[in-house]
């Protein structure tokens, strides 16, 4: 899968080797595994995702731009949202600026979720992946 870090082209071909419901399932346990904020960060200083449907912030340490660091905060009864935000924190978390930014636009239809999510909640996904690359350009 071109111009995707190798870790989030591994979560994209898991997706494509479920069908249906699985995907649905897979997509919850993702958001059950979204990591946890570090102690020093909290919620309000970090950027509100206001395109999402479900409260979502995004956290985008830059400062060493071979190794990205990415939060995302989402609350517990936002399961698709905190499923497609630890989807990027698994994929891209600790990428360089260089391979986060190669990432395609759209990346999220290869995960085949079209037909059963809302192309709104599909539309959140882009807009957490165009903030971060908006932090890194």
């Amino acid at each position: 899968m071109s111009g995707m870090p190798a870790a989030l082209a591994e979560v994209v071909s898991d997706f494509k080797e479920v069908e249906g419901q699985d995907k649905l399932a897979m997509l919850l346990e993702f958001a059950n595994d979204l990591p946890d904020l570090p102690a020093d960060l909290e919620e309000a200083a970090m950027e509100p995702v206001p395109e999402c449907q479900s409260p979502l912030f995004l956290h985008v340490d830059a400062e060493d731009r071979d190794r990205v660091r990415l939060f995302f905060s989402a609350p517990a009864e936002a399961p698709t949202t905190r499923g497609f935000a630890s989807i990027l924190a698994v994929g891209l978390d600790g990428q360089s600026a260089t391979d986060i930014l190669a990432v395609p636009d759209d990346f999220y239809t290869d995960l085949g979720l079209a037909t059963l999510i809302s192309p709104l909640r599909l539309r959140g996904m882009s807009a957490m992946l165009s903030r971060i690359k908006r932090h890194l350009r």
